[in-house]
């Protein structure tokens, strides 16, 4: 379930009330990181926009948190107009004092059981071909896929959906969202002037 404790932090659902501390996190990301991420280089500006746009409908996103404080990301979005049924593609960050942790497998793991769970026809994922810790982790993935590559793109091919994926996602959603908004409680309790 999404509340284990992984290094010390937890990793659960993203909603839109998270969109402050996703963007934070994409803004801590090193220049490295940022191109290992989006295979470009891209300025503060292109990652404000970006987490503006990701918590669409289609988009599920996965955050991993430690004391409060988004430290890792794992989104799934679909390809074309449909997530459900249709092809997806998977992204992760990880700022780089939480990473060689598992906190990468962790969020895979959520990734794949939402792809499988929205009955998806192929995951993609870009994977550049110097990024050997993504291919490590694609290749932790290869019992329950089948990953093609082409040095640039691995498409998974995900099982179908089971009663206990269903009801784990859903499970992780509902405890996920209540977190969510015990975090935002605070935050705006916490900007309240004090009498």
């Amino acid at each position: 379930m999404e509340h284990s404790m992984i290094h010390g932090g937890v990793i659960r659902r993203l909603w839109p009330a998270d969109l402050p501390a996703f963007r934070e996190h994409l803004l801590r990301l090193d220049t490295q990181s940022r191109f290992d991420r989006f295979a470009m280089a891209v300025n503060d500006a292109f990652l404000i926009r970006y987490a503006e746009r990701c918590f669409g409908i289609d988009d599920v996103i996965y955050g991993y948190y430690v004391d409060g404080t988004m430290r890792g990301a794992g989104e799934l979005r679909a390809v074309g107009n449909n997530i459900i049924g249709g092809s997806v593609e998977a992204a992760f960050s990880v700022e780089l004092a939480w990473r060689r942790r598992g906190v990468g497998t962790e969020l895979m793991d959520r990734i794949v059981r939402a792809a499988r769970n929205r009955r998806a026809d192929g995951l993609y994922m870009s994977c550049l071909a110097r990024n050997v810790a993504m291919q490590a982790l694609a290749r932790k993935f290869e019992a329950d896929l089948l990953f093609e590559t082409d040095d640039l793109t691995g498409r998974f091919v995900a099982r179908g959906p089971s009663a206990a994926s269903f009801w784990g996602e859903f499970a992780d959603n509902a405890t996920s969202f209540a977190t969510a908004m015990l975090d935002l409680q605070t935050r705006v309790f916490s900007l309240q002037p004090r009498a």
